[in-house]
């Protein structure tokens, strides 16, 4: 009885990220991240449920090809584009997810963790300006440690896609919120300076959780959502994206 409510649940337009798979018999598996949805035969770019240890989640799968060489398949962590969204959040809210999954959100260190724990991902950061021109920085490993870690980054095997390295100054770094000072800094970077969250070090070569600065705004510099390597300038970004997807 419960397996052929899975299977109906699997078929059903209202939980549309339900892994289907035939391998002799019919099953239905729940989705653990965007591969997974992939694989159910979903290739449509938008926000889909997956499950954690913590249970159901809601996540945006950039299934589109993003280039050459790549076949889509990435869960957004992290996207900035309006300032729709407050990032200068507590350590309890970037421990988990916030915002809106359509547009801006953090995804969650934890869920992250569980992810980056439990299979190996690459990371993809998109940056565009406030001219339209866009760029992008490949890590061919990333993973986030656990929260007894400080959710400590690990990332590593930059490849240049026209926006430079500014990620790999924060290897090894934990993550930092104002009420939770982890940073190498004689201060706290997400307080003094920025006002996110965010693996600081002495303070950051991006900060993709700063202040949404808009055009108008842009000469207001150290605390806008930045990608300093790209142009070598503290500028405002207009869109920051942040998203991994898994190794096969």
């Amino acid at each position: 009885m419960l397996t052929n409510m899975i299977v109906l649940l699997c078929l059903s337009a209202l939980f549309p990220v339900l892994m289907c798979a035939e391998d002799g018999k019919s099953r239905c598996l729940l989705a653990k991240d965007c591969s997974d949805v992939y694989a159910c035969g979903y290739s449509t770019s938008g926000v889909y449920i997956v499950t954690s240890a913590d249970g159901p989640l809601r996540i945006y799968c950039e299934m589109v090809s993003g280039g050459e060489n790549d076949r889509g398949q990435w869960a957004v962590i992290l996207r900035r584009m309006n300032g729709e969204v407050n990032f200068f959040r507590p350590w309890e809210s970037y421990k988990w997810d916030f915002g809106n999954k359509a547009g801006e959100y953090w995804l969650g260190l934890e869920f992250i963790h569980q992810l980056t724990r439990r299979y190996k991902y690459k990371l993809r950061v998109d940056v565009e300006d406030f001219d339209g021109k866009k760029a992008y920085a490949l890590y061919n490993s990333f993973s986030v440690g656990s929260e007894a870690d400080g959710y400590e980054l690990q990332v590593s095997g930059f490849v240049d896609g026209g926006a430079g390295d500014s990620l790999s100054y924060h290897n090894g770094m934990k993550f930092s919120t104002f009420d939770k000072d982890q940073d190498l800094s004689g201060g706290n970077c997400a307080l003094k300076y920025y006002q996110g969250g965010f693996w600081y070090n002495k303070c950051y070569y991006t900060n993709p959780t700063g202040h949404y600065l808009w055009e108008k705004d842009n000469k207001v510099t150290n605390i806008g959502a930045t990608w300093y390597n790209w142009k070598k300038s503290w500028d405002s970004l207009k869109s920051i994206t942040m998203k991994i997807r898994r190794v096969k």
